[in-house]
């Protein structure tokens, strides 16, 4: 089940609506899909959502970090921000059950940023090229 980001609801109010939402029935929850926050914020955000299902409803959940395009962070821009960078590659562990790649590196977030022109989806080297290297 996706559970957002870090930074869109505080951790109490996740693990309710994850809850409600059926996630004692789930293998657990994803984290960052789409996002530029780095891995540690996830993962603290992750154990956050634990600890409040713990102390509400008697379960915890493994969760999943998309690290796609999360090497230099968030700078608050969500749409094709510049000089954002691609994160650890796919693995097992790293503070989450996995860190994975969810969000193809490169594909735009719609007509803004470093992907003016282009539609939500559509695939720009360029910009797979600038969250290589960082620009």
């Amino acid at each position: 089940m996706d559970a957002g980001n870090p930074r869109w609801v505080d951790a109490a109010t996740m693990a309710r609506r994850l809850h409600e939402a059926g996630l004692r029935q789930a293998h657990g929850f994803s984290l960052n899909v789409s996002n530029y926050f780095t891995t540690a914020e996830n993962t603290a955000y992750g154990n956050a959502v634990n600890s409040e299902l713990g102390a509400r409803y008697g379960y915890t959940k493994p969760f999943v970090v998309d690290t796609s395009r999360n090497g230099n962070g968030s700078d608050g821009q969500w749409c094709n921000p510049s000089g954002r960078r691609i994160g650890t590659p796919t693995r097992t562990g790293g503070g989450a059950e996995m860190l994975l790649w969810i969000k193809v590196p490169g594909e735009s977030d719609g007509n803004c940023g470093v992907g003016s022109g282009s539609t939500a989806g559509q695939f720009l080297p360029e910009v797979a090229y600038k969250m290589i290297y960082g620009y």
